[in-house]
């Protein structure tokens, strides 16, 4: 099958234009025609439906063309290969993690990872759902939970533990709770038992709930529960590893906490010798060396 022909299939139907894929492949939209028609002669099938506004792939053109993204997303990885130079880091680095971890731990740290390498580019997509590393939907992921997909290369980082946080402001303005059963009488911040989050973290709430808990704000994402327990509104169920970073954070109910959640670091085993990952993991295994020095010196708070 002629490569080039299928290459031209894969911008058009990717763009739903025969206009716009010629733009993109700087051909006319009588040459990109010509070769969608001769495809099509090739394989004696038709892939496109045309309308007047635009083309739509019948189910043998969805069959190619679901082909042709997994043959891009193999030659992205080849050339990341390919292009990772011996000496030096650069280019662009897709990094997929949760919403929390990434807004909270990760971003504030990258200006220390770009100053050392300020020709990488980070792509950072914040999600809960796992992205296929294997399919080169990212490059390297950071999750809190083990990888269960093949051919991946996995390293554990650290440990968190979710636990219960206040602000000052809301503390003095209700008091500290002396008990777990006390908790019915504080709003309680944490995401909606029906999102995506760690098992650990959904045990916690679902056994907060079984004491009554009359008052509740719940958020999507650990980012907001943290915005809303700074902006006083209640006792959020938060992950450890923010506190360094906001010290005024009082924790409640020191010795109430769920089970410990590992936190993995993984990447395509294809990928085994790329100078952006490296460098992308050794900076974050310095990170969470310092970051456990500073538990240590708060006496793990």
């Amino acid at each position: 099958m002629d490569w080039d022909k299928l290459r031209i299939f894969h911008a058009v139907a990717d763009a739903g234009s025969l206009t716009h894929a010629g733009d993109t492949l700087h051909l006319s939209q009588s040459a990109v025609s010509r070769q969608i028609r001769a495809l099509e002669e090739s394989l004696n099938t038709t892939l496109f439906h045309r309308h007047a506004r635009g083309l739509i792939l019948t189910e043998q053109g969805e069959l190619l063309f679901d082909a042709t993204v997994s043959m891009v997303k193999r030659i992205d990885a080849a050339t990341a290969r390919i292009r990772d130079s011996e000496e030096e880091v650069f280019g662009e680095l897709r990094v997929t993690t949760t919403t929390g971890f990434g807004s909270l731990w990760l971003a504030p740290r990258l200006p220390k990872l770009y100053e050392k390498y300020p020709d990488l580019k980070i792509d950072l997509m914040l999600e809960e759902r796992v992205l296929d590393l294997p399919m080169r939907e990212a490059d390297v992921a950071i999750r809190m939970k083990e990888p269960s997909q093949a051919d991946l290369i996995r390293k554990r980082l650290m440990n968190i533990r979710m636990r219960l946080y206040a602000s000052p402001d809301y503390l003095e303005q209700h008091g500290v709770p002396q008990s777990i059963e006390e908790m019915a009488n504080y709003r309680l911040i944490c995401q909606n038992t029906r999102s995506a989050q760690v098992g650990a973290g959904l045990n916690m709430v679902q056994n907060l709930l079984t004491y009554d808990i009359q008052s509740m704000l719940t958020v999507n994402n650990y980012f907001g529960v943290l915005q809303a327990v700074l902006a006083g509104l209640g006792i959020g169920v938060l992950p450890d590893y923010i506190i360094e970073d906001f010290p005024s954070v009082v924790r409640v109910l020191p010795d109430y906490e769920s089970g410990e959640v590992p936190v993995f670091l993984a990447y395509p085993e294809e990928l085994r010798q790329s100078k952006r990952i490296a460098a992308f993991r050794d900076f974050v295994q310095e990170e969470i060396f310092a970051h456990r020095q500073q538990r240590k010196a708060m006496g793990d708070a």
